[in-house]
């Protein structure tokens, strides 16, 4: 099995990138080595945009991730490619406005998580808003909410990784806050996203998803809407401004 490059994960703000084909699954898609492409997993959609390949322009639509962990670009034009593609160079570019949109959505529903520490059972990223389902009993005041997660936004703090070992990760359940989405167990290391700094973190957590440098980069936000979805389960869905 072909190794992959995830670019995505050391910059997130690389829009355009020549990688080599490595594969072709006429039900998976066309797979490269190195990816800017960030796969459809965590609550956080598939990236889309085009690849440049022998001359064509092929309209991405959807990343995805096999069971083994090798990540595919999705195509309505599959019938199109030839064969062989393999050790091909092709061009990715991404759909740079939507992915953006989704990186700052996704480092605000973190801030979320710090205004309300409860254990989160859900939660979902499109191109309109950014939702978490809280195993908590009350619903907050959305417009306290509101306030204190602008506050945040403008106090800019740094976001950041690390890696953790597997046996460090299970000395330190606490950083796990997601019931329903597990960190992934197959490998020997796991990324850690934190908030803040070294020396005074505001938010530490397990996440492979793709995130802004800071806070400030989210701009203004609102609580949407507050809903109940069971006894002691409140959907919490937030809307950037701009």
């Amino acid at each position: 099995m072909s190794e992959q490059k995830f670019l995505y994960n050391e910059n997130p703000y690389k829009k355009e990138h020549t990688g080599r084909i490595i594969g072709k699954s006429n039900e998976l898609g066309i797979k490269v080595d190195e990816l800017i492409f960030y796969p459809r997993g965590g609550g956080q959609p598939g990236d889309t945009g085009k690849l440049l390949l022998n001359g064509q322009c092929l309209k991405i639509i959807d990343t995805v991730k096999d069971a083994e962990g090798q990540v595919y670009l999705q195509t309505e034009e599959m019938s199109a490619i030839g064969n062989p593609i393999n050790e091909t160079m092709a061009t990715q570019i991404l759909d740079w406005d939507i992915r953006y949109k989704y990186m700052r959505t996704h480092t605000a529903l973190h801030l979320l998580s710090v205004c309300l520490p409860f254990p989160v059972t859900g939660g979902q990223i499109t191109c309109e808003k950014g939702r978490v389902d809280f195993d908590m009993p009350e619903s907050p005041d959305k417009d306290e909410l509101t306030d204190r997660l602008n506050d945040m936004v403008k106090a800019d703090y740094a976001v950041s990784y690390e890696q953790i070992s597997q046996k460090e990760l299970r000395e330190r359940p606490q950083l796990i806050k997601t019931m329903s989405v597990k960190p992934p167990q197959n490998v020997d290391f796991v990324r850690l996203v934190r908030i803040g700094t070294a020396n005074s973190v505001i938010d530490l957590q397990p996440c492979g998803g793709t995130h802004v440098k800071s806070t400030a980069e989210i701009g203004k936000l609102s609580v949407s809407k507050i809903e109940k979805k069971g006894r002691m389960n409140r959907r919490v869905s937030v809307v950037l401004q701009d």
